[in-house]
């Protein structure tokens, strides 16, 4: 197959003309990163002051699902009504969301306030990455995504250190709290852009029904993925109705859509054979790197009763590891114009590494050398994922195209961290959770659980690694 090319060069930005935005675009981006791992290290906490800790993945899953069904509406608004502008009104709502939680009363309440910050995070990080594609022209965009990828990937990281330090010397409380000067902050930048004429209009969102239709699919999937084996048994009358009922809506949303001239899910961009294989490839990177993210600080406290400070600390080797995978293969990519042999080879190292933190007994320099390991394959593939995605789908179709990145980067999250948790608390089943909290439960059958969620995340992880390899060779 012939390689994919890249639209005609743009006119060339410079850096100071970037840099001068960089502060606009770079803080909502971080928001929307850090509240996605921000609360892993503080969740013990949650569930003590709150109740409920088998409900605990719905504090991330609620904000995950939000965002998947926002970005490529965010995305259609954006090319339409211009970037900066949808920018703003999602900085807004998701600063709506962090008042809610701040004052949440109860775990349900939290988790619907976790849902508010999802419907505004869902466009902090599409309408970043349209206006970095918006702004750059294709060959230094691998350069500047290797620089906000790096930025995605420290804010995703560093959330559960920020949360561990804020729940041993504050309260777990003051995570959200802390969003709403940013996010004036963030406004403020915002508003001093000028507004960037549309050279090509986008097409008005039409399909109000497969908004909604793909709501309920995904909410009906992530239900079964999230309480099966936990609250309900696989096999069980209620487990067997939710998954045929989510088969149905699924198959049925894909057969309504393909019917549709302006389809809500991305289908026209799906079809294209590079956009396709990255979209798999996102799912099955997110669900492993963002389970490892959220679930690693609770199993340091609950297996091995690390404090919340240090097991925040202990995922800092994962933070290096993810900035100096996205930053290295940035820089690469800008030098060569190659990009489609880096998520398969990052994917098949953290694959590795995963297994050996399922096999091997665990300690502190084990899970800091893993992690570090871990990160950096995972971090070579978000900035790849964006300029193949931009690549093929062209300057006309930025918001869509990440829109597209950011709907299965949002969908395999929300998947993976369902799945993992599902599984991990069904096989504690027998555990007094509660007791594990205050630390007086043995701590094997915990151990146990995680090592075989680790290695089944490393399965994932080699899939990722396969749908990659056989993206077609892009060139910049």
């Amino acid at each position: 197959m012939e390689p994919v090319s890249s639209e005609a060069r743009a006119p060339q930005v410079s850096v100071r003309d970037f840099l001068a935005i960089f502060s606009a675009v770079m803080l909502p981006m971080f928001l929307a990163a850090v509240d996605q791992t921000l609360l892993a290290t503080a969740t013990p906490a949650i569930a003590a002051d709150l109740g409920g800790l088998r409900d605990t993945s719905w504090i991330a899953v609620g904000y995950l699902l939000a965002v998947t069904v926002m970005g490529p509406l965010y995305g259609r608004l954006g090319d339409r009504h211009g970037r900066r502008d949808v920018l703003a009104g999602a900085v807004a709502v998701f600063a709506l969301g962090s008042i809610a939680c701040g004052l949440a009363p109860s775990m349900p309440v939290l988790i619907a306030g976790r849902v508010v910050q999802g419907l505004g995070g869902g466009g902090l990080m599409v309408m970043s990455q349209a206006l970095i594609g918006e702004l750059v022209p294709p060959r230094e965009r691998g350069r500047f995504q290797g620089y906000f990828a790096a930025v995605f990937t420290l804010a995703s990281v560093t959330g559960p250190v920020i949360g561990g330090f804020a729940v041993a010397h504050a309260s777990w409380r003051w995570l959200f709290w802390v969003n709403l000067p940013l996010c004036a902050f963030a406004a403020w930048r915002l508003s001093r852009l000028a507004r960037t004429p549309l050279a090509d209009r986008g097409a008005a969102l039409q399909d109000r029904l497969g908004v909604a239709w793909f709501a309920l699919a995904a909410t009906t999937g992530l239900l079964w993925l999230g309480f099966g084996g936990s609250r309900f048994a696989w096999l069980s009358v209620l487990g067997v109705a939710l998954a045929l009922v989510s088969i149905a809506l699924w198959s049925g949303l894909v057969w309504y859509e393909r019917a549709r001239a302006a389809p809500f899910l991305p289908l026209e961009l799906l079809r294209i054979r590079p956009i396709g294989l990255i979209a798999a490839t996102v799912v099955c990177f997110t669900a492993c790197m963002f389970s490892l993210i959220f679930f690693l600080p609770i199993y340091l406290q609950l297996g091995h009763r690390v404090d919340p400070a240090r097991a925040g600390l202990l995922m800092l080797p994962l933070t290096f590891g993810l900035v100096a995978g996205a930053t290295i293969t940035g820089r690469i990519i800008a030098r060569s114009g190659r990009i489609s042999r880096w998520p398969s080879l990052g994917l098949a190292w953290a694959a590795v590494m995963l297994l050996v933190l399922g096999f091997v007994p665990p300690s502190p320099a084990l899970v800091c050398a893993v992690g570090f390991g871990a990160g950096v394959g995972f971090g070579t593939v978000m900035p790849c994922a964006q300029l193949i995605v931009q690549t093929a789908a062209g300057r006309a179709r930025l918001g869509a195209a990440a829109a597209t990145v950011s709907l299965f980067r949002s969908l395999g999250s929300a998947v993976g961290t369902a799945l993992f948790g599902s599984v991990v608390f069904g096989l504690l089943q027998g555990l007094n959770l509660e007791a594990a909290l205050k630390g007086s439960a043995d701590v094997a059958p915990v151990v146990h659980a995680f090592h075989l969620c680790f290695m089944g995340a490393a399965c994932v992880a080699v899939l990722g690694a396969a749908f990659a390899s056989r993206i077609p060779q892009i060139r910049l």
